[in-house]
């Protein structure tokens, strides 16, 4: 027998890098709806009140705006992600992508088998 659990995906939220590995896994199937109810759950294990806070939007309309059936706008998308400690990102579909990365102290451009094309030699 199959035993499905109700517990809040919130509950195993327990701090930034726990948030925003749970959005990044949220982000990668590619399904907008998912990420949207991810980012209310990190909304709500934070407190929504204080992201709606920190990111200049109303508490109740956010609670409507991350559900499931909720319609936010991409500036909104992007103020909560920030307000939670993370950014938005766009990188290649392609596995052999060129990006740029940070490595330790230096930033650059580097190749998806982490070779260096070119770098710096200080923080950006």
């Amino acid at each position: 027998m199959v035993e499905i659990s109700r517990r809040n995906p919130g509950e195993c939220i327990e701090g930034k890098d726990d948030a925003i590995a749970y959005l990044n896994v949220a982000a990668e199937t590619g399904d907008p709806t998912l990420l949207q109810v991810a980012i209310g759950d990190v909304a709500k294990a934070r407190g929504m009140g204080q992201v709606a806070k920190e990111a200049g939007v109303g508490r109740e309309s956010l609670y409507k705006s991350l559900g499931k059936e909720g319609n936010p706008s991409f500036r909104t998308i992007v103020k909560v992600v920030n307000a939670l400690g993370g950014r938005i990102v766009v990188e290649s579909m392609s596995t052999g992508a060129n990006g740029i990365r940070i490595k330790g102290s230096k930033v650059g451009l580097y190749k998806a088998n982490g070779k260096a094309l070119k770098t710096t030699g200080r923080d950006e």
